[in-house]
Formats: structure tokens, C-alpha cells, sequence
């Protein structure tokens, strides 16, 4: 299914859109560590259509509860005090979805991410969206979207940063970048591929280590 299917698919069925277009990147029975994976709506979808093995991390109780209310696999864990209880190249596939800029580390779980699977999956909000710069330029305050909906002094995200920041920590860190997509206000627009600095309001990665290789 392409991405424009996917994105209609999204809107129809209330899912989130980076986590129906991560699919695409999913193998049939896959081996899938999700780390933070809140309520698991992402691994029970992929369950059900891909038929993967879902191993789930989170670090809030009620997310744990609804998960193994759903029948997951999964364990309460602080990524920030690290994965080593994870072997190495032991799943298929890692996600992070928008937690890298939750972390302490965002560079050391990039890392992890990738010593314990084949394929990295991330997604997070772009703080260079256009959106972003225009309500610190105009209004002198951090802002509050979709993609950033907390005040500054209540926030799980850290480490804000802008897709061109990613890209050259991927750099930094000898990270290949096999696919990416840039989204803006909910769907996949030309402006956001021409420029997705500016124009795009989230991104989403495939990634996996220099010499890596993807299914």
C-alpha cells in the first residue's frame, strides 16, 4: 500500500498517521521492540495485519495496564537508564514513536536502537516547522500544536529539534537513513517534500547502521 493510501486509510480509521505509514516498512512476522509504546495501538495493528512477535517498553503505569489488558508483551522500563537487557540484533525491527525527544540520551538511543535491531523506526515533531517559527517570531512563546501540545513547563520533550538537526546527528553517529517520510498538518504535501525543514510538521525515519541491511 503507498503512502497517499495509507494517509486516507489514517484519516478513516482514526489511527495516527505515523503509525499507519511505519507499516509499509514492517516485515511479515517480524520480531518489533517498541519502545515506548503507550497504549500499544501500534502493535496490536501490526499484529493483526502483519502478524508480527511485539515485545512493548513503556515507563507510565497506565499504559502498561491497557497494553496487557490487550493481551501485549510488554515491560516497564526507563530507556534513559539503558536497553543492555537487550540483545544484540535480537528484533527485527526497533520503533520509537515520538519519544526520541523524550529521552536524556537522544544520541545513545539512536544507537541502541540500532545494536538491537536490523532496522530502526523513528518518528517525531519538527521544531523547524514553519508553524513553530512563526509563533516564537510573532508571539515570543514556545509553541503548542497537534504535534506539541504541552506547555513549556509540563513537557516530556527534552530534546526538540528540527529534521536538519536529526539528519546530521544521523551523520555524527555513521547512521544510514533508508527511507524517510515528511509530514505536514496530517498529510503528505509537495511543499513538505521540497522544503520539509520549513514545511514539514513531523518526520518519519527508516534507519539502520552504515552496512546495515533491510528486509
Amino acid at each position: 500500500m503507498n503512502a497517499d493510501k495509507m494517509t486516507t486509510r489514517a484519516q478513516s480509521n482514526g489511527m495516527r498517521l505515523d503509525l499507519s505509514l511505519i507499516q509499509q516498512w514492517i516485515g511479515q512476522h517480524d520480531r518489533l521492540l517498541d519502545l515506548g509504546c503507550g497504549d500499544g495501538t501500534l502493535l496490536i495493528e501490526l499484529q493483526k495485519k502483519h502478524n508480527i512477535k511485539a515485545f512493548g517498553v513503556d515507563i507510565n503505569m497506565d499504559n502498561l495496564c491497557m497494553c496487557l489488558n490487550k493481551g501485549l508483551c510488554v515491560t516497564m522500563q526507563d530507556i534513559n537508564q539503558g536497553l543492555s537487557n537487550f540483545a544484540t540484533q535480537s528484533f527485527d525491527t526497533v520503533v520509537m514513536t515520538y519519544t526520541l525527544q523524550t529521552v536524556y540520551c537522544p544520541d545513545r538511543a539512536l544507537c541502541e536502537m540500532l545494536r538491537i535491531g536490523k532496522q530502526g523506526i523513528v518518528t517525531f515533531p519538527n521544531m523547524g516547522y514553519w508553524r513553530n517559527r512563526f509563533h516564537l517570531f510573532w508571539r515570543g512563546q514556545m509553541p503548542k500544536s497537534k504535534y506539541l501540545p504541552y506547555p513549556w513547563y509540563d513537557t516530556e520533550n527534552i530534546h526538540l529539534c528540527t529534521i536538519r538537526d536529526f539528519e546530521e546527528l544521523c551523520a555524527q553517529l555513521d547512521i544510514r537513513i533508508v527511507d524517510k517520510i515528511i509530514v505536514s498538518e496530517n498529510k503528505l504535501g509537495g511543499l513538505a517534500r521540497m522544503y520539509p525543514n520549513v514545511f514539514g510538521a513531523s518526520a518519519i525515519y527508516r534507519l539502520t547502521q552504515q552496512g546495515g541491511t533491510t528486509q
